[in-house]
């Protein structure tokens, strides 16, 4: 894309469709390596530990007491309870609606719950084809880019729902890969080319400290997690008739405060 940026770290697994039996093993790949899957239930179980290994750059541990296993890097904690319908991204509770088992002394993670939170896609073929797990290189995003993309985040949906926030993110990430913006987040915030983009730029709040949840928004954005798309803008109705958005761009969907459009 011009050499802008994009994510470093994409997680691709390509399953297939049929029926495969409860418990029945499946061949994963990541990095190469072989990773231990299998299907209960309809949903794909991979090893946490096995797959964080071969993705590499995340330390995992786990705690018996509590029940709990975490992988780690150095901006971003995922825990992951057993037997519970949700993970913790760094302390806050993001419901999957598929819980984590132990087999064998072993944490094994829906495939699906933990691909999307990562940013990751997931595409089923059929049930003969080994499931591939592939890490994409590319050039991370700077410490300037976080800093900026959480506190735009913060000033633009302080106090909306998680993936509200993490969708204002996105809107700012995809502008960042598009022609027609600057190529950095920072660039993006304060671009003037059409008059000030965003609000908090006007008003200042933009360089307010950010919220924690803000902060972690920002981590999952910047990890890939997406939550409207190619998206490129977002308006709150409450505060804003949006009316050239509205007449000149396609609409996607509404999170939360704001309505968000190709």
């Amino acid at each position: 894309m011009n050499g802008k940026r994009i994510l470093s770290f994409l997680l691709t697994a390509f399953l297939l469709t049929g029926v495969a039996r409860a418990g029945e093993n499946v061949t994963v790949t990541a990095g190469g390596r072989t990773v231990p899957a299998f299907v209960e239930d309809g949903v794909t179980y991979v090893q946490l530990t096995s797959l964080m290994d071969a993705l590499g750059g995340w330390e995992t541990q786990w705690d018996h007491q509590a029940r709990l296993a975490t992988a780690e890097t150095d901006l971003f904690t995922l825990g992951v309870p057993i037997q519970r319908g949700y993970v913790l991204a760094d302390g806050y509770t993001c419901w999957t609606g598929q819980a984590a088992l132990l087999r064998e002394g072993c944490t094994y993670v829906p495939l699906r719950s933990v691909s999307n939170l990562l940013g990751a896609e997931v595409d089923f073929v059929d049930w003969n084809t080994p499931v591939a797990v592939r890490e994409l290189s590319g050039t991370p995003y700077t410490e300037e880019d976080f800093y900026w993309l959480s506190r735009i985040i913060s000033a633009e949906s302080k106090g909306e729902a998680l993936m509200g926030q993490v969708a204002v993110g996105n809107v700012i990430l995809n502008r960042v890969t598009s022609d027609q913006f600057p190529d950095t987040v920072k660039g993006v915030v304060f671009d003037q080319k059409n008059g000030v983009q965003f609000e908090p730029v006007s008003n200042g709040a933009v360089y307010d400290e950010p919220t924690e949840q803000s902060v972690l928004a920002a981590r999952l954005a910047l990890a890939g997690v997406d939550a409207v798309g190619e998206s490129l803008y977002f308006f709150n109705p409450a505060l804003s008739k949006g009316l050239w958005v509205r007449q000149n761009r396609t609409y996607c969907t509404t999170i939360g405060c704001h309505m968000f459009y190709l």
